[in-house]
């Protein structure tokens, strides 16, 4: 690379190629995971919001109280020089609009983005969420610019007594892999036998992420996660940041 001179600074950091703003979590992340640092072939950096833990998220209406603390750590992102921003949590679905207003640099604040992809690849078909917990709504749907009336989907999620959601939902320190990788197995089977129409599979939550291989192996199809869109997050937007110009 060639620079011409004089360089611009004004900050402390530079080579940023992605923001992510975390939930206030304790439970392992894997690699794969958005949370996992070795997930990502570039630098990243993180803000964790405080107070926005996981049993605040999957509900069907998320708490405003948590607006300006999502919205303040995606400031201080921009901050940083990171020239796009997403987040750990598909649920953020319904601050797509207030956090993209919040900064100048781009925020994809959930995987239900790819829900019109996922279908326009799968023409005729419906598109599955796998979630950890199935309270999505319209209001998640059209915060990502599309409604249930144009794109036909269905929720599948997890027994709500699984090892998964009381690892990922329940927030616990520890978990069994093992057994969490045979409960999305299960799901996956589930999820094309129960709905043999289903052309393609969009994992809301960021921890579906690291078993992304093994529910395409499973189903067949097109798998969309947290993870495709952080990689075309980053490859709509490099060169955007500040000083890149």
């Amino acid at each position: 690379m060639i620079y011409t001179l004089p360089l611009t600074g004004g900050r402390t950091l530079y080579g940023l190629a992605l923001g992510i703003l975390m939930l206030d979590t304790k439970f392992p992340r894997l690699p794969g995971d958005v949370g996992h640092a070795a997930t990502w072939p570039f630098p990243v950096a993180y803000r964790i919001v405080r107070g926005a833990l996981p049993e605040r998220m999957a509900v069907p209406e998320a708490d405003p109280a948590l607006l300006e603390p999502f919205t303040d750590s995606a400031r201080e992102l921009e901050e940083l020089g990171v020239p796009a921003i997403i987040t750990s949590c598909g649920f953020l679905a319904t601050y797509q609009r207030e956090l993209s207003a919040a900064v100048s640099v781009p925020v994809f604040a959930s995987a239900l983005l790819q829900v019109p992809v996922a279908a326009a690849v799968a023409p005729g078909r419906r598109v599955a969420i796998l979630t950890a917990s199935p309270v999505l709504t319209d209001r998640h749907f059209i915060g990502t610019g599309w409604s249930q009336r144009a794109i036909p989907v269905v929720q599948m999620a997890p027994e709500p007594d699984s090892h998964f959601v009381e690892t990922y939902v329940g927030n616990a320190p520890e978990a069994d892999i093992g057994r969490i990788e045979q409960e999305v197995a299960g799901l996956a089977r589930r999820t094309v036998r129960e709905h043999p129409d289903v052309g393609a599979i969009v994992l809301e939550c960021a921890n579906f992420s690291p078993f992304s291989s093994l529910v395409r192996r499973i189903t067949g199809v097109a798998v969309f996660d947290l993870h495709t869109l952080g990689l075309h997050a980053h490859a709509a937007t490099d060169g955007c940041g500040p000083g890149d110009r």
